[in-house]
């Protein structure tokens, strides 16, 4: 009874992302951007180049970029959903909000695998994993970072009643996110409140994990900060928490009662 309503939401949101092409393109756009012209503008200043040049360590950087904004913009569906009164049908159907949050949950996480996987492709046709693929390593980094962004997307759509609101937030959120982790800078060298920051920030732990997988053979300057253990459980602890507010959240009436509300006052 619970898979179909799952695979019923997964669908949906897949079909929506494959249709929305300026969408996929934004998401392969977004990374080279920065692999190709922050990357090589840092090589220039810091005068390097070949096997440890910057564009190499932003890497993984760029693919948890990728994972990040994907699975935020997912989650914004379900924001979308709320006024535009899905979610109404979704609320009143014979199922937990748990598993409600679970689904959307894991849509968003798709939706930032598929994104991923494509940049991939196009790192992999431009050179840019010949560093040596952990590949093991790199799919549990990619699943594991997908999981979290997913979560933390969730959280912040389930205390969000608009797409204005949700705008807004997720640029309050996404931001100090990749900017205090470990995508553009090793977490080792930073400022010691800087590493404070970056040391609480769940996604540090995701970035070094796909390091684990795409710079299996780097020299230590391009070296990950922690060990795949460590990356692992915070994620994981991470995810879970973050799903159980979210669903704690989402399972309260002033959750939705203002959104049925307003719904019936427009019929009326």
């Amino acid at each position: 009874m619970i898979a179909r309503p799952l695979y019923a939401v997964l669908e949906r949101e897949l079909v929506k992302l494959f249709r929305q092409r300026g969408r996929l393109l934004s998401a392969m756009v977004r990374p080279l951007i920065w692999l190709f012209v922050i990357g090589a503008g840092f090589d220039a200043l810091l005068d390097r180049g070949g096997p440890e040049s910057y564009q190499y360590f932003l890497v993984p950087g760029v693919t948890g970029m990728a994972i990040l904004f994907g699975a935020m913009l997912a989650a914004l569906a379900t924001v979308y959903d709320k006024e535009s009164g899905v979610m109404r049908m979704l609320i009143i159907a014979p199922l937990r909000h748990a598993w409600i949050v679970a689904a959307k949950a894991l849509s968003a996480a798709c939706a930032a695998l598929v994104q991923a996987a494509l940049l991939l492709v196009l790192l992999g046709l431009l050179g840019y994993l010949s560093r040596g693929v952990d590949a093991p390593m790199l799919a549990t980094g990619l699943l594991a970072t997908a999981a979290a962004c997913a979560a933390l997307g969730m959280l912040v759509a389930a205390f969000t009643r608009t797409l204005d609101n949700y705008a807004v937030i997720m640029n309050l959120v996404i931001f100090p996110v990749f900017f205090l982790s470990g995508a553009l800078y090793p977490v080792s060298t930073l400022p010691d409140p800087l590493r404070i920051a970056a040391l609480l920030n769940p996604y540090t732990y995701g970035v070094d994990l796909l390091k684990h997988g795409m710079l299996a053979n780097a020299d230590s300057a391009l070296a990950p900060d922690f060990s795949p253990t460590l990356d692992l459980t915070v994620l994981g602890a991470f995810t879970l928490a973050a799903l159980a507010l979210a669903c704690w959240r989402f399972s309260r009436d002033s959750a939705y009662e203002p959104l049925i509300h307003a719904i019936a006052r427009r019929r009326d």
